[in-house]
């Protein structure tokens, strides 16, 4: 049979048109764009979520705070929410072309603390230095500018050098330095401050006192972490603990000596605006292992005894009171104090007697020093207190209660134990362990909700956003940061992720957030302080390197006007210093609307979390 013509075969049949191949194709290449797309989107292997970090008894591995080779990326652009659409019609000018720019404050609001300022002081009663308490502005009257710079401000030196030199022009305040010129506080040479670490108490140098106290208190041991010191000088007392990682948070009025906290914070030391006045400090309860005052000037044996209650409130329970100045040593020193002895004689009477009636052993009295230790538990106090019937307990509930909150002239109790020899509250592992255990406050399982899984997934959380933070902001990733502020903390992840780096953190916990953790962070090892971000810090300008903020506009959004967050924002960082704030995408260019204003060259990122999540970073970089 003869062959057909080739136009009148039949035409071959086209596999792409079959259904089935047609599907398997499509379902090849959806694969592809997958795999392709997750190998793209990898930077690092994340930790398992199914790992545990925490147990109740087990420790994880030291946070892996990830430094990356900036030879090897380079941060990505920042996203534009700007329209581009070309038309050829004539519209309006833009009215976001022409941003109206904040204006900066007189010269006279150089040094401005909003909480603490002098001529507010002037409108309350000095009686129990009330005056020097916060006090803030309402709201007509907060300044709508941004704090100055000093003339010839310059960039503060790294840590440690800063421990021992600062620019005059930075803290211009020459009268400490007159004032305290015998003893040793300070010097200033020619365009520098000094800080040789001398102290009221030891102007020979801090090092032949802290071997005093050493004899006593076990500063070696681990055991000691966090240490306030109350009427801090220059803070050259907690300086010289940093040797034996302890951190100590150094309170003090604004007074007389005029800026003895911004001296320490210049020197890159934990410090606040604080005074013992009728509040209650601004910490929880059981949060310091031990609390120190030479010469602070606090009258303890008055007022019922109400300061040295508050101390025995923050204490942990087998905390120390290490205390140096009258009375103590008043038979060697009352000439020096210009006192009359039968005073100082009587003082030290209701000094020891207030200090039995707390349940306090006294364990030294060495030289110029004396050291008390609060019980472990409550069980012989218990007995004590019926009989002598001279101190109650405190029948207010909440005893971590500490913004804006009365002194009571009462003892909190402790947590209820087994045995005479259980520890209240639960045992605390040495440092550094103590930051990697589950913190008793969580095991106790006192916050409803929060649980040892809880605080695992926060610290890989953590771990994954500061490596991430690290590829954004060079200054983070090479460690060129020491003051850093974190201004909503939860459970501290932020700062113990950041362990590998020669850093501080102020972990804030906002007074009204859903969970007061405070207490957790102290538990860790970490410090930090309550605050209403409706208002100012208890700082003075300048004394931040770097400040996190995630989820504080979405917090404050609906109770104040965000505006005065971040002028307060721009009052405590330093001029060379770093912002990242974490939002929603609708916040971020909200809060970037104001930046813009404030003369910050913000930049707003993709998360962690890639380009199809609704969290951005907002990040201002003035660090290089």
């Amino acid at each position: 049979m003869a062959t057909p013509p080739p136009s009148l075969q039949a035409p071959t049949p086209n596999p792409l048109k079959r259904p089935l191949i047609r599907l398997f194709l499509l379902t090849i290449l959806c694969s592809v764009c997958y795999f392709l797309g997750s190998y793209t989107n990898t930077n690092s292997t994340p930790t398992s979520p199914s790992t545990p970090l925490f147990q109740d008894q087990l420790h994880w591995s030291k946070p892996n705070f990830t430094i990356h080779n900036t030879h090897y990326f380079s941060p990505p652009p920042p996203l534009d929410f700007e329209p581009h659409h070309t038309v050829t019609l004539t519209l309006p000018q833009d009215q976001g072309q022409n941003i109206k720019l904040l204006d900066f404050c007189s010269k006279n609001f150089t040094n401005y603390c909003p909480c603490h300022d002098p001529p507010r002081e002037k409108q309350f009663i000095t009686e129990r230095r009330l005056h020097k308490q916060r006090h803030c502005p309402g709201n007509g009257e907060k300044p709508r500018c941004l704090v100055p710079r000093p003339a010839g401000y310059r960039r503060p030196f790294p840590w440690p050098k800063s421990g021992d030199y600062a620019w005059f022009r930075n803290v211009p305040f020459p009268r400490l330095t007159e004032l305290k010129k015998s003893q040793n506080w300070v010097r200033l040479e020619g365009d520098r401050l000094v800080f040789p670490g001398g102290g009221t108490s030891f102007p020979k140098g801090v090092k032949g006192y802290i071997e005093e106290i050493k004899r006593v208190v076990p500063l070696k041991s681990g055991n000691i972490r966090t240490v306030l010191d109350v009427g801090c000088g220059v803070s050259s007392f907690g300086a010289s603990r940093m040797d034996y990682n302890i951190l100590t948070m150094s309170i003090a009025p604004r007074d007389i000596h005029e800026a003895q906290v911004h001296f320490a914070l210049e020197r890159g030391l934990p410090a606040m605006l604080g005074v013992l006045s009728t509040n209650r400090l601004p910490f929880p309860s059981r949060a310091f292992d031990m609390a120190h005052c030479f010469r602070c000037l606090v009258p303890w044996t008055s007022y019922d005894g109400l300061y040295l209650m508050e101390i025995d409130r923050i204490l942990r329970p087998g905390g120390y009171w290490v205390l140096s100045g009258p009375p103590i040593n008043w038979r060697v020193n009352f000439k020096g104090w210009e006192r009359q002895t039968k005073d100082l004689e009587n003082e030290q009477i209701s000094l020891e007697d207030l200090a039995r009636r707390l349940c306090w052993k006294k364990i030294a009295e060495r030289g110029s020093i004396a050291v008390w230790r609060k019980p472990s538990n409550h069980m012989h106090c218990i007995q004590k207190l019926k009989a002598w019937k001279s101190t109650q307990f405190c029948t207010s509930p909440d005893a971590d209660a500490g913004w804006y909150t009365k002194m009571d002239p009462c003892i909190f109790p402790l947590p209820q134990v087994k045995d005479v020899h259980d520890i209240s509250g639960g045992a605390l592992e040495k440092w550094p362990k103590r930051l990697n255990a589950a913190p008793p406050r969580i095991t106790s399982k006192i916050i409803n909700g929060i649980t040892v899984r809880t605080l695992n997934e926060d610290v890989q959380l953590w771990r994954r956003r500061v490596s991430h933070s690290g590829i954004i902001l060079k200054s983070l990733n090479i460690c060129k940061f020491r003051n850093v502020m974190d201004m909503n903390a939860g459970f501290g992840g932020f700062a113990a992720a950041l362990t590998k780096c020669p850093v501080w953190v102020m972990n804030v916990v906002p007074f009204d957030a859903k969970n007061n953790t405070l207490g957790i962070i102290y538990e860790r090892g970490l410090i930090g302080t309550y605050l209403n971000w409706c208002e100012a810090f208890s700082t003075y300008p300048r004394t931040y390197d770097f400040i996190h903020a995630n989820g504080v506009f979405s917090m404050y959004m609906d109770k104040c006007d965000i505006l005065y967050i971040l002028l307060e924002m721009y009052r405590i960082l330093r001029p060379d210093g770093a912002i990242i704030i974490r939002e929603h995408v609708d916040i971020i260019v909200k809060v970037n609307d104001i930046t813009d204003r404030m003369r910050w060259n913000g930049k707003i990122l993709h998360s962690e979390n890639g380009p199809f999540h609704s969290e951005k970073i907002l990040l201002v970089d003035n660090s290089l």
